[in-house]
């Protein structure tokens, strides 16, 4: 007996009968030869670590555009905190702790720069659209290994697609996931329009304090021992009705007094142009494109999508410097 083996038998014998065993999956998009130490979702999990998409996220927008200060979060931190979060839910509940953690990693992986601002810039100018649960499932298909892609599991690339409040993931680990995304969120977007003077813990409506805590440490502790309490020995995971409501109350007061707010958001409207900008400019300039997009091309893929994949797929920084490279005039060297 291999490995691998005896640890899909630990999984049978310990794990929720709720749970989703690495031994029942779905399986990947192409037939591969089962790795002799890990199971699949540990493989998958060992995968996007270790891919390009994922190492890109610590210099993507969370909330906060190119912040001065070290400790606002980045896409990157973002997921670190959710793939905690989802794995302590996870192990009380003796749910597959690797195929959340997988699934927390990944979610992210197809996000632009610039947060949602750079999303809705893509979404606007693409014919085909823009939407970052799909195009995470695109990078991990498609985009990654220079177009052979990652070649995840089904409930892998399932929970990806629907971590948003919208999804209906297929198993427990992703609708894990979908709610440790919305309180970690909600968690540090807090604590950083704090830390921005955005806003203070005083502003908190009193009756959202009193059912959720008055700190951003004492609502994700309810949160989460929320979720365990009520989903335990359940086929489902969420949340009390009260802690339920006053999360969206939360979440209602956040878009209110930060994600709409004209002063955290003032920069917003640049990022918007300059993307819009960088995806006409690739597609009159087809050829400028690295050659693992024009690969695809040649594959039948549309310019429309590929130009959308290169531009979304920018760090903050790197699609500044192309910004500046084609369109800001260079001194003249002496």
């Amino acid at each position: 007996m291999t490995i691998r083996e005896r640890m899909e038998l630990r999984e049978k014998e310990y794990l929720s009968p709720y749970a989703q065993l690495s031994i029942n999956s779905k399986g990947r998009l192409r037939p591969e030869k089962q790795c002799d130490i890990r199971p699949v979702f540990q493989r998958d999990r060992d995968r996007i670590i270790h891919c390009k998409s994922f190492r890109r996220l610590k210099d993507k927008t969370q909330v906060f555009l190119t912040p001065e200060g070290d400790h606002y979060r980045t896409r990157l931190t973002h997921t670190l905190e959710v793939s905690q979060n989802a794995r302590t839910i996870a192990k009380a509940l003796k749910l597959n702790e690797e195929l959340v953690e997988a699934i927390a990693l990944g979610h992210d992986l197809g996000h632009t720069p610039f947060g949602h601002a750079g999303e809705r810039a893509l979404n606007r100018v693409c014919p085909y659209g823009f939407e970052h649960s799909a195009q995470s499932v695109r990078t991990v298909d498609l985009l990654e290994k220079d177009g052979a892609g990652l070649n995840l599991t089904y409930e892998v690339r399932d929970g990806i697609l629907n971590h948003q409040t919208v999804g209906q993931p297929h198993t427990l680990e992703g609708k894990v996931v979908r709610l440790s995304d919305k309180i970690a969120y909600i968690h540090h977007d807090m604590d950083d329009a704090v830390r921005a003077g955005v806003l203070t813990e005083a502003d908190v409506p009193a009756d959202i304090r009193e059912i959720l805590g008055s700190t951003p440490n004492e609502r994700l502790s309810h949160f989460i021992h929320d979720i365990i309490t009520t989903s335990m020995d359940q086929d489902d995971i969420q949340m009390s009705a009260p802690i339920d409501a006053a999360m969206k109350r939360l979440r209602k007061f956040m878009f209110e007094r930060v994600y709409e707010n004209p002063e955290a958001k003032s920069e917003e409207a640049k990022a918007e142009v300059l993307m819009e900008t960088l995806y006409q400019h690739y597609l009159k300039h087809i050829d400028d494109l690295p050659a693992e997009f024009l690969k695809l091309l040649s594959e039948g893929e549309p310019r429309e999508k590929v130009v959308c994949d290169y531009v979304g797929a920018m760090s903050d920084r790197f699609a500044i410097a192309k910004y500046e490279e084609i369109y800001i005039p260079k001194s003249w060297p002496v």
